[in-house]
């Protein structure tokens, strides 16, 4: 730092205590010893207030050091030292101030996501051989209904069965799911994903918990909602024109007299509410076939006797769009399934295959077969126009669709049937290529 008016200061005590000196001893030397006694007091005083002087500054800056280790910058620094010899410290105390209240700042917006976040999320800094609880999300304190301990060993005292988990593992990096119990209740499985990171020679253990129930909750919650939409849309398409017609038949009814023209306005109004029921009646009947779907009666059906039959009735069909088939199922084991049911899958995923290769000029779908890990796979492929990303997460839902004529149940009826069977129906889509998967244990 540049004191050089501090330096100045200084020197000019000491050439004048100096100076003050030698006349002394000159007094002394001339026997002059009441004057000498004199200036020697002078000699003193000079010598205290330099000694204070020098001890005030040093005292300030040992202060202002000690607030920026101890990191504290409450107290604002004294207007009369923010220039002269103490301006570089004041920049100093000011940007480190700042950056501090930057970090607060970033720390509380850090901690504020944490604690919104929906999954348990639990922070362990390590200190020796030690860990202690760096931080601990809301969610993690109420979904276990444990208190902000700062120790790894009080966790402990209140989630043993995770704690263990953890601990042997020796606090590694894991991704599995866990059953623990809290408090008297029974059993609650979640999904257990660990992390290790290091910073600055801080080495921190980071462990994230998603109940499994919580998440089926939230999926079966946001499928009612979406389904209830829905119904609603549906529902409200057909009353609010059969309620609007209903409204004229009965004003042209109430008139004394009618005309030709009200006749026909009759006729047009009554179809109108004809056709609105009729497509009520199919939406019903739909939405039945959903919900009242039969148990699948299973037998030991041939792979190559299902394809065949599937094929052969979508054989016309495909020849009449121009679609080249590739078989690429040659298997000649048998299957558990009901028969019926699959053909049904199997023909809905065809006929969606069909729409999606419509504005293509090369079509091809591929059908093909396979076991993998004691499971057995049906995917029906195609080069068509593919699944939109914005639609990807709504094509199983019921009664969604792309297409004018479209029910929107088929793909929700074959996920049901599959799921009934005991496996599950998925899709795969890339630049040049569309699969629907259809997986049975």
């Amino acid at each position: 730092m540049k004191n050089w008016k501090f330096y100045n200061a200084l020197f000019v005590r000491v050439l004048f205590v100096m100076m003050l000196f030698f006349f002394c001893v000159f007094l002394i030397y001339k026997m002059f010893y009441y004057n000498a006694i004199l200036v020697g007091v002078f000699v003193f005083i000079m010598l205290a207030e330099m000694y204070f002087y020098v001890k005030n500054q040093l005292q300030f800056y040992d202060r202002t050091l000690l607030s920026i280790l101890q990191n504290d910058f409450t107290t604002n620094f004294p207007e009369e030292n923010r220039k002269d010899n103490f301006e570089s410290l004041y920049l100093l105390y000011e940007t480190l101030k700042v950056q501090q209240q930057e970090q607060i700042s970033k720390e509380l917006i850090y901690r504020s996501l944490l604690n919104n976040i929906e999954s348990a999320a639990l922070i362990l800094e390590k200190e020796n051989d030690d860990w202690n609880i760096f931080l601990m999300n809301d969610c993690f304190s109420d979904l276990f209904k444990v208190p902000k301990v700062s120790h790894w060993k009080y966790l402990k005292n209140y989630l043993p069965s995770l704690c263990f988990e953890i601990e042997k593992t020796d606090f590694s990096e894991l991704k599995s799911a866990i059953s623990i119990k809290i408090e008297e209740q029974d059993l609650q499985t979640f999904m257990l994903q660990t992390s290790r990171t290091q910073s600055y020679n801080r080495e921190y253990f980071i462990i994230l918990l998603d109940s499994i129930q919580r998440v089926i909750e939230k999926k079966e919650k946001e499928a009612w909602i979406n389904l209830m939409k829905i119904i609603s849309h549906e529902l409200m398409n057909s009353l609010t024109p059969i309620r609007a017609l209903s409204q004229n038949l009965l004003h042209i009814v109430d008139q004394e007299k009618l005309e030709e023209d009200d006749f026909e306005d009759i006729k047009s109004s009554i179809s109108t509410i004809i056709n609105r029921s009729d497509h009520l009646q199919v939406f019903v009947e739909n939405y039945r076939k959903l919900a009242m779907l039969p148990t699948p009666t299973k037998q030991m059906t041939s792979i190559n006797a299902l394809f065949d039959d599937c094929l052969r009735i979508m054989s016309p069909i495909l020849k009449a769009e121009n679609i080249e088939l590739i078989n690429e199922s040659h298997s000649s084991r048998s299957i558990m399934i009901d028969k019926n049911q699959m053909e049904q899958v199997i023909i809905n995923l065809i006929t969606n295959s069909i729409h999606a290769l419509k504005e293509k000029s090369e079509k091809k779908m591929y059908v093909s077969s396979y076991t993998e890990n004691n499971r057995f796979f049906i995917s029906i492929s195609d080069n068509g126009k593919g699944i939109a990303p914005e639609i990807q997460d709504k094509v199983f839902l019921p009664f969604f669709t792309t297409r004018k004529d479209g029910a929107g149940i088929g793909l929700t009826l074959s996920k049901n049937i599959i799921e009934a069977h005991g496996g599950y129906l998925s899709y795969q889509t890339d630049e040049d290529r569309t699969s629907f998967v259809i997986c049975l244990i």
